[in-house]
């Protein structure tokens, strides 16, 4: 694909309109192959999208690769968008589609090790778990001691400010089974943070 080119007036016009268009309405203007619209959209989510992939991989270049192949896969799919669902939502899926897709791509040992370095040792003394008091570094020590389902839940619903029906939509689950997850983990990460000597998590 190639950028058809324009007067510097004309493109400067057609960005500070992308800017002021709904993520919905930026979509439908990639379906039609407006690459300003798909800066913008960029823009507005690759950080979003990146904390996002993370989640899952704990590493930065890989989470960076989905990122490029999530946007490419925004450019390709625009077309289908049915807007069912907000774009941010949509986007979010093909994420975590992606993002899973690159880890069944890794090997099992690789997943297991990384898996038993994020995971701290429950053997702890006191001493050296009140060394980590800070609240925000003990609430994502939790979280990477959630189950994946658990902790996707919890990240989609209070970092990326999705609804139960919009995180029903991204993981492909009905909304109760969405709520009970949720449940569970708030649960749970209540009872680690009391482990830890620590007040329950403002979740």
């Amino acid at each position: 694909m190639e950028f058809r080119q324009t007067l510097p007036g004309v493109a400067l016009h057609r960005q500070q309109t992308a800017r002021a268009t709904s993520d919905e309405a930026l979509v439908g203007l990639i379906a039609n192959g407006d690459r300003d619209a798909m800066r913008v959209l960029f823009a507005r989510h690759n950080v979003r999208v990146f904390r996002f992939t993370m989640r899952f991989m704990n590493n930065e270049a890989s989470a960076e690769d989905a990122v490029n192949e999530v946007f490419l896969e925004v450019w390709r799919s625009a077309g289908t968008f049915e807007a069912r669902s907000k774009a941010a939502t949509w986007i979010l899926s093909i994420a975590r589609h992606k993002a899973l897709s690159s880890l069944r791509r890794r090997s099992f040992d690789e997943l297991d090790e990384g898996m038993a370095e994020r995971i701290e040792d429950p053997s702890d003394d006191p001493e050296a778990m009140m060394q980590n008091s800070d609240r925000s570094e003990a609430l994502r020590a939790c979280l990477a001691q959630l189950s994946p389902a658990h902790r996707e839940v919890i990240d989609l619903i209070y970092y990326h400010e999705q609804s139960i029906d919009e995180v029903a939509r991204i993981v492909g689950v009905p909304a109760n089974t969405v709520k009970t997850r949720a449940f569970h983990a708030r649960q749970r990460i209540a009872a680690m943070m009391a482990a830890r000597g620590l007040e329950r998590a403002a979740l």
